[in-house]
């Protein structure tokens, strides 16, 4: 007897990295029934997915001295490797060539590609420049970000909450962007790459696994020719003398799939709502990391700017539980 066909959809975007193996959950608010393990395992899984996310600055930090072009073309090759290691092991090798043959779906997925890999380049630049605080903003607004989008492209209507806590944000990185006379383009690179990211592949009918494999093989190419301009310029940092650096790029594959691992493993065991609420924790690690272990400078620009986008969240996750609240009460 064969085995029923499981399907798969992308989870909501999840910070600098692709959403994959998620099982297509039932709506916001309601029991997701659990395969294995219990509520208290998917919360350990969940801490331990975000954790890692948090964290993810120091892997990168103990990378300085590689440029952020390089890292990025060997996080993109090792990455590669795991994503089709994955597929060998979903045995979704078929799913994986009937998308290679639709043009459709190869156009869609090179568009994801492109996104992912900006946000991951930034996301690079901005940790080996000092900017993890801007990463953190950058982060903690792409929720609203995936709001302003869907009235934007999805045609959704705003409800009051969630207009209030858009204008807010906006508000905040707006006197950031005044305060210092730049546009702060790591803070909205980050968000909106990872939102429009999140957004495309959401609609594209790709199972997650798939699309993870095609988006890092589509990058693989570029990366690779990267590499050897590198090799013929001035040189490659890896393989290098000190075993560490070489043992962390090697990684690089693995610490990308790791969280989405674990998170697989946490959407399956906790409702949406509660797995919601861990997003945070990630970019809140990233800015205790900045100014506990990094000592980057905390402007008061910064400050108002993060004031608002945190009293901006407040107000949207009150107004998501409540409106899903009255839905459920609704008769």
């Amino acid at each position: 007897m064969s085995r029923p066909r499981r399907h798969f959809e992308a989870a909501a975007p999840i910070r600098g990295a692709v959403s994959i193996l998620v099982y297509r959950a039932p709506p916001f608010g309601s029991p997701v029934r659990t395969e294995t393990g219990s509520a208290t395992s998917g919360v350990l899984l969940a801490l331990t997915a975000y954790g890692i996310w948090g964290f993810a600055p120091v892997y990168w930090k103990a990378l300085a001295s590689f440029p952020a072009g390089e890292l990025l073309a060997w996080r993109i090759l090792t990455s590669c490797v795991v994503g089709l290691a994955l597929v060998w092991l979903t045995r979704s090798w078929g799913a994986l060539l009937a998308d290679l043959c639709s043009p459709k779906r190869c156009a869609t997925l090179a568009i994801t590609a492109a996104l992912i890999g900006t946000n991951w380049l930034t996301f690079l630049w901005a940790v080996l420049h000092e900017q993890v605080i801007a990463t953190s903003l950058g982060y903690y607004i792409t929720p609203l970000v995936n709001v302003l989008l869907g009235v934007t492209i999805l045609r959704e209507r705003l409800r009051p909450g969630q207009a209030i806590a858009v204008l807010l944000a906006a508000a905040g990185i707006g006197q950031l962007a005044l305060s210092v006379t730049t546009l702060p383009w790591v803070t909205l690179l980050l968000a909106f790459s990872f939102a429009c990211y999140g957004l495309i592949r959401k609609l594209a009918p790709v199972e997650p696994v798939v699309g993870f494999g095609l988006e890092t093989l589509f990058l693989a190419p570029f990366a690779m020719a990267h590499l050897v301009v590198l090799s013929r310029s001035t040189g490659l940092h890896f393989p290098g003398d000190e075993f560490a650096g070489d043992l962390l790029i090697a990684g690089a594959g693995a610490f990308t799939a790791a969280p989405l691992i674990c998170f697989n493993a946490a959407a399956r065991r906790l409702r949406l709502v509660t797995l919601g609420f861990f997003q945070y924790i990630a970019p809140s690690l990233s800015l205790v990391l900045a100014l506990a272990l990094f000592g980057e400078p905390f402007r008061t620009s910064e400050a108002i700017a993060f004031g608002c986008v945190w009293l901006a969240l407040a107000l949207y996750s009150v107004d998501s539980l409540r409106a899903r609240r009255s839905e459920r009460i609704r008769p």
